[in-house]
């Protein structure tokens, strides 16, 4: 078992999850809602498809179902996720 939890941002490129956690708190209003609109919420599957530059590592992409979404390092650190085998 991991002594922190892991987060979408943290999610290394290749690899699924299942988000069990979304600090909406963390993220302001206009962003949350555009996120929940997009699909991602608890119980929705995610997969890290890339990150930015060599250097700036933000913004990065990943698939929910069969879209792509972009998002930044910040937004994605308030998805909490579990692993998929």
């Amino acid at each position: 078992m991991r002594n922190s939890p892991l987060n979408l941002a943290a999610l290394p490129v290749g690899a699924r999850a299942h988000i069990t956690h979304v600090d909406w708190d963390s993220i302001d209003a206009t962003s949350a809602r555009r996120l929940r609109e997009l699909g991602l919420d608890v119980g929705v599957d995610v997969e890290a498809l890339h990150r930015g530059s060599l250097f700036a590592r933000d913004p990065m992409a990943v698939r929910v179902g069969r879209m792509r979404i972009i998002l930044r390092l910040v937004h994605a650190a308030a998805f909490h996720l579990e692993p998929m085998a």
